[in-house]
């Protein structure tokens, strides 16, 4: 076999090479994120295999034996989970909003069932048992006790931890979600076709797009950062203050209003006047909804679209340090980034993916008769 290897050709060599599965994805993520040189262009990305050993040969060490090296080998280490994909401990309605904190669903289903651990000595809870979380958090005990068969009871001091732990175990009308959610959103497009912030970001997304090729290639930019051939921290603010005049003049020709009134309370230092009065708007449109079971749920909806939407840098969204109201070096993404302008985009892709999850969750749970599911309802809900 020739030294260039073609993605699918790379997956094969490298999963007999280290004796595991390794996917294309895999692949595309080390070329994506520099670990490997990319040769050619879109379409025909080849790699050495050269630089597959000499990348295998440096990071070829399991989680395992690291996390051993510094713990002990006594390390349970099934409790780990390294095993499970990001997709997989994030699962159906896990992930119907962030939650800092929360454990994984694996966690929960290792003491409540036997299937992740074979050779575990004891099953604490049995199908049709009560388990009580008196920190419930999110409700990842809940969803997963629904799941397996378990009733639940959970208990939290926190008004918003009890609403999404509720909303991640009710039982919804899926067809009157997307009902109310294409009514909102065609209102929020009429709202948003007097003000000029979409034509903006789409004006300012043109212009990146087009520095960002220019002066920072994917991937070829990252692999030459993690060479050390660019100093990341000198060259990508030298070219975040090189762009920021044709962004300033962007705000000006669009008249975009980036600082409140007041810079007093958390609303008005995280959030731009422009997304703060589509928030109000889509806040006034909740305010309608008959039906509570989807008035709670497109409450999460816009409560996750708000996260996404404040004016932080990407690599800061857990920590909230200062807001960003200008284009800037993004480290996490490796090109100049931007605050968001609109929540439109964000209200989009969350509404979807929540109907998706819900969806996917109510093939999982639990099937029980009329009268025990009401029960079950009672001990589900947090108090």
């Amino acid at each position: 076999m020739s030294d260039l290897l073609s993605i699918r050709e790379a997956s094969q060599w490298a999963t007999n090479y280290l004796d595991k599965k390794v996917t294309t994805s895999n692949i595309s993520y080390l070329i994506q994120y520099g670990r490997v040189p990319r040769i050619g262009e879109n379409g025909t990305t080849q790699i050495k295999k050269s630089d597959l050993i000499d990348y295998y040969k440096k990071n070829n060490r399991t989680k395992e034996e690291r996390w051993k090296e510094q713990l002990g080998q006594d390390l349970n280490w099934i409790l780990s989970f390294s095993e499970y994909k990001e997709s997989e401990t994030t699962k159906h309605v896990h992930r119907l909003h962030p939650y800092k904190g929360k454990f994984i669903p694996q966690l929960v289903e290792y003491f409540l069932d036997d299937h992740i651990d074979k050779f575990k000595k004891e099953v604490f809870f049995q199908k049709g048992q009560t388990v009580l979380d008196p920190f419930c958090g999110s409700g990842t005990t809940l969803v997963q006790s629904n799941e397996l068969g378990v009733n639940a009871v959970g208990i939290d001091i926190s008004a918003f931890n009890s609403l999404i732990s509720n909303v991640k175990v009710l039982r919804y009308d899926l067809g009157d979600i997307r009902i109310v959610v294409n009514n909102i959103t065609k209102k929020l497009i009429e709202f948003l076709s007097s003000k000029k912030n979409t034509e903006f970001e789409k004006a300012l997304s043109d212009e990146l797009k087009l520095f960002n090729n220019k002066y920072f290639p994917s991937p070829e930019f990252k692999y030459k950062v993690r060479s050390k051939e660019i100093d990341d921290k000198i060259y990508g603010p030298e070219k975040a203050d090189e762009f920021l005049p044709g962004y300033k003049s962007l705000l000006k020709k669009y008249n975009i209003q980036l600082s409140q009134k007041s810079n007093e309370g958390f609303l008005n230092k995280w959030f731009i006047q422009e997304i703060r009065d589509e928030i109000d708007f889509v806040f006034e449109e909740i305010k309608q909804i008959k039906n509570p079971t989807t008035k709670r749920i497109i409450s999460i909806i816009l409560s996750r679209t708000i996260r996404s939407s404040r004016a932080t840098t990407h690599a800061d969204l857990g920590t909230l340090v200062e807001p960003q109201t200008t284009t800037y070096y993004c480290k996490k993404h490796g090109k100049i980034c931007k605050p968001s302008f609109s929540i439109f985009n964000w209200w989009l892709r969350y509404a979807k993916d929540t109907i998706k999850r819900i969806k996917q969750f109510d093939e999982l749970r639990t099937k029980m008769n009329n009268n025990l599911f009401k029960e079950n309802e009672k001990l589900q809900k947090v108090t």
